[in-house]
């Protein structure tokens, strides 16, 4: 079947219009389409054809602009968020507990003896009145390669264009040396103290890191040095320096059951040494609470012995605690608190549940396995948490950048934690990396929040305990269970005692749900189709069929013109008249007893003797593809 016959009858079957042409198509798009509009364009006269035209071409520019709006608000993946109330019997918070002094001075005096040394020496130093008034004679010699590491030094800001810097232990000499040059000056210089910090010993690529009070250089100071000591202490030292749960840990009641110390999991935390977590749920099952209130809670008595603190490490006394999830890894130092010696703490806990939408709504995880970030706290089993993966990312650039780990994270595999010795300039990088806005930027970045969360809301209410009427015989049992002795080791300085209860049983929960559907994103746009063109799907519809319908007349002009385009080409190749049949066979026959350069048929020399005549029967006439002027003609 001849293709443009096959295509005109198609044409007919899917147009179902009057003619094949794109101005007849459109006429009879316009006189029947259920849209308003165009049938009025070629209805009306000519005057309100134009009006009719331009209010057509206005209110569909103005469906498209609406409609655009739509769809880039659907796109946009907004969400909103819907709480709910709920009651049922919920597992009880996992409770971390841990001492806010990290060890026992007692067993690393003798590694921070030198330390303390030096920061006594500096502080009578800084509080001297006027220069000699100091002790001068120290014995034995101070450690000065240790302070020479990450020295304090007193800034004088009198001058602020020009200020002056001045070690401690060199301040004597160059103050006297700046009196006498100022003269008769009687105003007083002031000082601040900094910590100097230097890529490495001796260089002049140093920054001071300034502070507002002594107080806080010192235990700036401090912490650095005592980092870099405590780095070099293997781990299961460490725990031995800390606090026993034997030791710390004097009473525990979970509802009518008692509990003790077994009944904790041991973690080494290195901001608060060994910690203590009950109900974490790794090696068994979580425990529910089976009512709300104070009675039916967990009760703990616990020891800090405030008389063994590291003086210059921990300022604050107390018990640092937490309650979070069963697995999840405690982060004290960001969502911990206190609770203070010689008093009684009540916390009652209210659950909400956050329930977050993922991808495209929101870049949340739900187990952190599509975080490019390497979770360093992995290595305790826990679950993933936005704070493990900044921590992981902070110490993963740490390594890159330092060529060493921070003593408060995790290491990676094959790395050291820094110290003065290994790694000289380790204070100055780490300083550098933690006030650096694009790395904090790059870390934000690279970590998602979990898209499922409990958070436990606490009210905290304390009373002094015990009482002055009952603290004698509470020491003495509670020095007696400790230590079998009859003396009074125990003192108010020491004791905590905490209970932590549901509230209630009613929980929150805080779920995102989509903002804009599917539904509601075709209902808006049938809405204002229909409000400014008074359309309906059909009438779309009808729209795709006149598409279909342009097409198709597209394609048969198209091939109508590579027809004519081929009749063009065989007409410039056989100007005149094409040759007939018989004027090809003569032709055909004069070639084949023709040789290359042959005289004319007339003059050819008779065949030789002997030659056999041709076989004219061998011949065959080919006939060429040769379309006539008419060929084509419907």
């Amino acid at each position: 079947m001849n293709l443009k016959k096959y295509l005109v009858r198609a044409l007919h079957r899917l147009q179902k219009g009057p003619g094949y042409t794109y101005k007849e198509l459109l006429v009879w798009y316009c006189d029947n389409t259920n849209t308003h509009g165009p049938k009025r364009i070629i209805k009306e006269g000519p005057k309100k054809k134009l009006i009719w035209f331009f209010l057509t071409l206005l209110f569909a520019s103005l469906v498209f602009w609406q409609w655009g709006i739509l769809i880039n608000t659907y796109l946009s993946y907004n969400v909103t968020s819907s709480l709910s109330i709920g009651f049922k019997t919920m597992k009880f918070p996992a409770v971390t507990v841990c001492n806010a002094n990290p060890f026992k001075y007692s067993e690393v005096k003798h590694l921070l003896e030198e330390l303390d040394r030096l920061l006594e020496a500096a502080l009578e130093r800084i509080l001297q009145p006027t220069p000699g008034n100091g002790s001068e004679n120290v014995s034995p010699p101070l450690n000065l390669q240790l302070w020479n590491q990450i020295p304090l030094v007193l800034i004088d800001e009198h001058n602020k264009d020009h200020p002056i810097i001045l070690d401690i232990f060199e301040t004597n000499q160059t103050a006297e040396g700046n009196r006498t040059a100022a003269g008769n000056e009687t105003e007083e210089k002031k000082y601040k103290l900094a910590v100097k910090l230097c890529s490495h010993q001796g260089s002049a690529n140093c920054t001071y890191r300034n502070f507002t009070s002594a107080a806080q250089a010192v235990t700036e100071w401090y912490i650095l040095q005592s980092t870099s000591i405590l780095s070099k202490v293997p781990l299961h030292e460490k725990i031995r320096m800390g606090y026993q749960a034997e030791d710390m840990i004097l009473a525990c009641l979970y509802g009518a059951e008692p509990c003790n110390y077994k009944n904790f999991t041991q973690i080494y935390h290195p901001d608060h040494g060994n910690c203590y977590i009950f109900n974490w749920g790794m090696d068994e099952e979580a425990l529910n609470s089976s009512n709300p209130g104070a009675e039916f809670g967990l009760k703990l008595i616990l020891d800090i012995s405030q008389q063994d603190y590291i003086p210059y490490l921990s300022s604050a006394a107390g018990a640092r605690l937490m309650l979070h999830q069963q697995k999840s890894f405690p982060f004290l130092k960001d969502q911990g608190i206190y609770a203070m010696a010689g008093t009684e703490t009540s916390i009652g806990v209210l659950v909400d549940e956050l329930e977050r939408m993922g991808y495209p709504y929101s870049d949340c995880t739900m187990n952190g396995s599509d975080v490019p970030v390497k979770n360093l706290y992995s290595q305790y089993n826990t679950s993933y948490s936005i704070q493990a993966c900044l921590r992981s990312c902070f110490q993963n650039h740490m390594v890159e950048i330092c060529g060493c780990g921070h003593y408060m994270f995790p290491l990676p595999e094959g790395v050291n934690y820094c110290n003065n010795e290994d790694n000289p300039g380790w204070a100055y990088c780490y300083s550098s990396l933690r006030s650096s806005i694009k790395q904090r930027q790059i870390c934000i970045d690279s970590c998602k929040e979990t898209c499922n969360d409990t958070q436990y809301k606490m009210t905290i209410s304390m009373a002094d305990w015990p009482s002055e009427a009952s603290e004698d015989w509470i020491f003495h049992i509670l020095s007696y269970e400790r230590d079998m002795s009859t003396n009074v080791t125990l003192d108010r300085n020491g004791i905590i005692k905490l209970n932590i209860y549901f509230q209630e049983y009613n929980y929150r929960t805080i779920s995102e749900s989509a903002a804009t559907t599917i539904v509601w994103l075709l209902s808006s746009l049938g809405g204002q189709f229909g409000f400014w063109m008074g359309g309906s799907v059909l009438c779309l519809i009808e729209f795709g069929e006149i598409i279909i319908d342009s097409l198709w007349i597209t394609i048969i002009n198209m091939i109508s013109w590579c027809k004519g385009l081929k009749q063009r080409r065989a007409r410039a190749r056989y100007p005149d008249t094409p040759p007939t049949v018989s004027e090809l066979v003569e032709a055909h026959t004069n070639l084949g007893f023709q040789h290359d350069g042959a005289l004319p048929r007339d003059q050819a020399l008779p065949p030789e003797p002997g030659t056999p005549p041709p076989n004219y029967d061998s011949l065959r006439v080919q006939p060429l593809d040769i379309l006539s002027p008419d060929s084509d003609a419907e």
